[in-house]
């Protein structure tokens, strides 16, 4: 990597950084692009040449810790035991990284996000396909087992995650759950909507 490449790989951090603690004290309307430049310390211009605008440097924002959480979530399915196990330590770590990085999850359940997901869902997704892959097939190899239901991956998607990002933005906006109660009761509810044998 030569020093010119090195130095701008720097900016895009300290702009990506600098983005997340505006969000974290301002909120989404103080978001702007005069109010990211002046913490860090960083030019317009270098922010319109690495990111192009302000929805592309939070786009990449979003990407970044997506790629955090997708990867923290491959891991703890990877060394789950059954598919039960699975579901249980997806869910307990989902709600842990929220708890450990609430200005991550304050954005990654903003309407700011949404609003970026619904337009830029394909390329958010088609970004994430090497982290997605693994939680694909993790399913997939579930599912001919026998233990999770023959159910489309969207649908069990919705199903395992749906609760747990609603429990989220509760605790983030409200503040009203308890997250230790929520990562006791919701594995086994959530176990008994995805498994192969309703019975």
């Amino acid at each position: 990597m030569s020093p010119k490449q090195h130095r701008g790989e720097v900016t895009a951090e300290q702009l990506l950084d600098a983005a997340l603690r505006v969000f974290a004290e301002s909120g989404e309307q103080g978001l702007t692009v005069q109010a990211v430049t002046r913490a860090s310390g960083v030019s317009m211009g270098s922010l319109y040449h690495h990111f192009g605008s302000l929805d592309g440097l939070v786009t990449a924002l979003l990407t970044r810790w997506l790629e955090r959480l997708l990867g923290e979530m491959v891991t703890a399915l990877e060394q789950a035991e059954s598919a039960r196990d699975g579901v249980g330590a997806l869910v307990r770590m989902y709600l842990a990284f929220i708890r450990d990085h609430r200005d991550v999850g304050m954005l990654l359940h903003s309407s700011r996000a949404d609003q970026l997901g619904m337009r830029q869902a394909r390329l958010l997704r088609d970004a994430q396909e090497a982290r997605l892959t693994p939680l694909t097939a993790w399913v997939s190899g579930h599912v001919e087992s026998g233990e999770i239901a023959p159910l489309p991956l969207s649908v069990l998607e919705s199903l395992v995650l749906g609760p747990v990002v609603g429990v989220s933005r509760r605790w983030l906006t409200l503040g009203d759950v308890d997250l230790d109660e929520a990562a006791r009761v919701l594995p086994d509810r959530i176990w008994r909507s995805v498994r192969a044998d309703l019975g």
